[in-house]
């Protein structure tokens, strides 16, 4: 990577950065690929990648309606973990969090990924019997989890209310150690930038209308800017699965959720891990500005609006105040959501359609921030070799006709 002097970064701030060399390119769209993606957030980028890098298909287009990042992937909370309940799901969410683990190097990108650890907390006995479950479910699966006490718990986090006269009396907790958050948006523009240094068109403001197909095979797109043709298309645009799908003539099973999240003003260094309480339905982080970073759960009705419910906030906001009552005066600076697929088994469809070249990767609900390289390596599989990983083959869309279902609803300790 180029270093910068003192004098030269200040040459660069004066030239109003003329002579930058952008991070992707942004090409007109060819008349036709052997590839379309639509898509241009985290996974359908990692998708791109991983379809040039691995299986050497360079003549691949990611279309983006908004631009780069626009999406869900900065409208998150950045939390990485594996420790899911089901052998399915565990798997294909340790897969990605290995893939973290280098994630850096791989894309010559620093995306910030920083393993702080994750704290699921409990508040009951069945709360613990739960998690003394899923541990044992994870260790078997050759995850790394354990459980923490009361005691270790304030030990590590000192300004947690552990009193035993809590609202929400903290019993004690599972821990994954090399669980933790990276930074949403230079994800995106890692891998960005490196799907373009392998020829990946990236074109942004581009949206697809319709899907065309020929004898039951997918055979391109109709976008804002024109027809594309292609022989694959994969659709990854959580949120607006359903709305794509449709064009197909496909009907998904999934709802999409206003997902809320709030940020506070910077303050010092006082929270150096990730909190999580099913209980109350919130987590609690602090970023590298130093901002307390807040997730909620989903709004209970189903649309696209960005905003979400106040009720939310106010509740989330007590919940995590009871937590952490120092927080208590701690003002918020700003408020987002996001929109969230979610199945009915709380699990992503990450498959083929019945139509040939089409393929869907949707419906991560609340868990697809961390599950971003894992899918986009996964989907490349399936895209490139037209048929599953071994990883992604129990999250065919079939499952709900044969009744194979992976039952994450609150396996996990809570969804995020």
């Amino acid at each position: 990577m180029k270093k910068y002097s003192a004098f030269s970064l200040l040459r660069h701030a004066f030239s109003h950065n003329r002579h930058w060399t952008e991070a992707w390119r942004s090409p007109e769209p060819k008349r036709e690929y052997d590839a379309v993606i639509v898509g241009g957030g985290g996974h359908g980028l990692a998708t791109a990648f991983y379809l040039a890098k691995e299986h050497g298909m360079h003549n691949i287009a990611v279309l983006e309606k908004g631009w780069i990042g626009g999406g869900n992937t900065g409208r998150n909370t950045t939390i990485v973990r594996s420790n899911y309940l089901w052998t399915e799901a565990s798997l294909f969410y340790e897969k990605a969090l290995k893939l973290w683990e280098g994630l850096s190097q791989d894309l010559n990108y620093n995306v910030m990924f920083s393993q702080r650890g994750v704290y699921n907390l409990g508040h009951t006995l069945q709360d613990m019997r739960d998690i003394e479950r899923r541990v044992g479910a994870n260790r078997l699966n050759g995850i790394d989890a354990e459980v923490v006490n009361t005691e270790q718990i304030k030990q590590a986090v000192p300004y947690l209310n552990t009193s035993p006269n809590a609202r929400y009396p903290i019993l004690g907790a599972s821990l994954q150690r090399r669980a933790g958050v990276a930074r949403h948006d230079a994800v995106a523009w890692g891998f960005a930038r490196a799907a373009d240094a392998r020829g990946v068109d990236i074109i942004q403001q581009c949206e697809v209308t319709g899907i065309l197909r020929d004898n039951g095979q997918v055979s391109g797109v109709e976008t804002t800017r024109g027809t594309i043709k292609a022989g694959k298309v994969g659709v990854v645009v959580a949120g607006n699965a359903s709305v794509l799908a449709a064009m197909a003539g496909l009907r998904l099973p999934i709802e999409s959720h206003p997902l809320q999240a709030l940020v506070s003003e910077p303050m010092k260094p006082v929270l150096d891990t990730v909190i999580m309480s099913n209980a109350v339905h919130g987590y609690i982080s602090q970023s590298d500005k130093g901002e307390l970073v807040i997730g909620a759960g989903i709004d209970a009705y189903t649309g696209y609006g960005q905003r979400g419910s106040f009720h939310t906030i106010e509740d989330t906001m007590q919940a995590i105040v009871e937590l952490f009552p120092i927080f208590s005066r701690v003002r918020m600076m700003r408020q987002w959501g996001g929109i969230v697929d979610i199945c009915p088994d709380a699990c992503p469809i990450v498959s083929k359609t019945s139509v040939g070249g089409l393929y869907f990767n949707c419906g991560w609900g609340t868990g697809g921030f961390k599950a971003t390289p894992g899918s986009g390596w996964a989907f490349a599989h399936t895209i490139a070799q037209d048929r599953p990983h071994a990883l992604n083959a129990p999250f065919d869309i079939r499952r709900f006709e044969t009744g194979a279902l992976i039952d994450e609803h609150g396996a996990a300790a809570v969804a995020h």
